[in-house]
């Protein structure tokens, strides 16, 4: 029936005594039994469900009983109106004298269909996600697609797919973790997978150039302690603290790496995260003397990017320690080595990919100036107020208000303007009335409540409580096919009314 129903019927009963809900039922069906003739009995349009179950809820008070009645009908306008006109020749409900009363008939449809509208204005708005793709975007998706590989196993061992012939590994906690630097472009990343470190692992050690990277918490310096034990360790790189490596991006991963330290120098310290921490300065990425030449021909940190086509045609530019024969003596594992003055991030990522050089100190150098006198003139330039500011999209005012002033200052001036107000009453922005919507919609922050000086519609109210406002006040409020529970909706007059 509900997929049918075409109109609600909504009456009213009140009995002069105590009846419950069976005896209102009996008599809708015995009170209006013959009187429609064939054609329109109850009984037999409910049966072939052109009418709809009797929803009735009654209560008593004081030795008499109020409810309502709701019937569903599928029936044309017409015969809904014939059908509701007959319940109101109920004179009797069980023993007592009865009275009914018609109070609507509903059009479930018409409800339907201005929600129908409502939404597709939503949807006219916001709804339609405009992408375009230009070629190039498509290729480097594409080409970005083909450089990720997928995790193998490296004896029974999440794994990137250069561990088994590259002569520096790094060491991570889990599988995501392995995952995050192969989406890097980092595929010689092996998981332990837990605090107690295996053979396999051990082994590997060795005779490779090993990087930790572990989670900035503490399980990552008991599986440090752990390791060291069992095997050797060269370097240590921590993420960012209470952050796990999984969780880092690009940048973070690589800006992580390149702050790794020697083991050795602070293998004796109670704390081995506050250590590291302490030592990037002196022994990270950016000691000469601790990570060797950022020349592109040392392991560096053991970050191996290089695919095996590229490995094999040009063996002069490799990304791992094997590639080259005075990588030993460069005495570095670092992510990507560099002078006293440090290593740009992207001279570190083309170390990476590549295995070439970044750049030459003098090349730094000249980098690092430009960068200055570029930020400076950027900073002074962000100064400057720009003239194609909106003063719409600008909070007016942050002084905490009464409502009754915002709402003086809004609807009773006839302003045509909509006021966005923070939990203590203060201007979050104001804009015009129409743009309401979008200004609530776009917040930085959600507003505590919305003064407009006009209707509040479906529309408006929807966004608003999706945004968490908590009081919506205009000039009138329109019709409402649905009224979320959260939001509060008053006009002018409803507030002065209750103060």
């Amino acid at each position: 029936m509900k997929d049918t129903e075409k109109y609600l019927i909504h009456a009213t009963i009140a009995a002069d005594g105590v009846v419950e809900r069976s005896d209102v039922v009996g008599a809708v069906f015995g009170q209006t039994e013959g009187l429609l003739g064939d054609e329109l009995d109850l009984r037999d349009l409910q049966e072939s469900s052109r009418v709809g179950r009797i929803d009735v809820g009654v209560q008593s008070e004081n030795g008499q009983s109020f409810g309502e009645v709701t019937v569903a009908s599928s029936l044309d306008k017409v015969e809904t109106a014939i059908l509701a006109a007959a319940l109101e020749t109920i004179d009797r409900i069980g023993p007592c004298q009865a009275s009914v009363e018609v109070t609507s008939i509903e059009d479930v449809r018409a409800a339907k269909r201005r929600e129908v509208v409502e939404r597709a204005k939503e949807l006219i708005a916001g709804g339609f996600e405009e992408t375009s793709l230009a070629s190039d975007d498509i290729l480097e998706e594409v080409r970005e697609a083909a450089r990720v590989e997928g995790i193998v196993e490296y004896e029974g061992l999440p794994a990137g797919p250069r561990v088994g012939d590259s002569d520096a590994v790094i060491v991570v906690e889990g599988r995501a973790d392995v995952l995050t630097l192969l989406e890097c472009g980092i595929k010689n990343a092996v998981a332990v997978e837990g605090t107690n470190v295996p053979d396999a692992v051990a082994d590997l050690t060795a005779d490779r150039t090993v990087t930790a990277f572990l989670d900035g918490d503490r399980g990552g310096e008991l599986i440090l302690r752990e390791l060291a034990q069992v095997g050797d360790v060269d370097y240590v790189a921590f993420a960012p603290p209470g952050e796990s490596v999984e969780d880092l991006d690009r940048n973070a991963v690589f800006e992580a790496l390149r702050g790794k330290v020697p083991y050795s120098s602070l293998a004796d310290e109670p704390n081995l995260r506050e250590a590291a921490a302490g030592d990037e300065g002196d022994g990270g990425l950016g000691s000469a003397e601790g990570n060797g030449r950022l020349d592109g021909r040392d392991g560096g940190v053991g970050v191996d990017s290089s695919s095996d086509d590229s490995a094999s045609e040009t063996p002069d530019s490799g990304a791992t320690d094997s590639d080259t024969p005075d990588a030993d003596e460069s005495g570095s594992g670092g992510v990507a080595s560099g002078g006293t003055g440090g290593a740009t991030e992207g001279g570190l990522v083309e170390a990476v990919e590549t295995g070439s050089a970044p750049a030459t100190a003098e090349a730094e150098s000249a980098s690092s100036t430009t960068g200055t006198e570029s930020g400076a003139e950027t900073d002074e330039a962000a100064t400057e107020p720009s003239d194609d500011a909106s003063p719409d999209d600008v909070p007016v005012d942050d002084e905490p208000r009464s409502i009754e002033e915002h709402v003086q200052e809004v609807v009773d001036s006839g302003s045509d303007r909509a006021r966005l107000l923070g939990d203590d009453r203060s201007v979050l922005a104001e804009v015009d009335a129409g743009d309401a919507f979008e200004a609530v919609e776009s917040a930085e922050s959600a507003p505590h409540t919305v003064v407009v000086d006009g209707p509040i519609d479906q529309r408006l109210l929807d966004v608003a409580a999706q945004r968490g406002v908590r009081e919506l006040l205009g000039r009138e409020v329109g019709e409402f096919v649905k009224r979320p529970v959260g939001t509060r909706v008053l006009t002018v007059g409803d507030l002065r009314a209750e103060s």
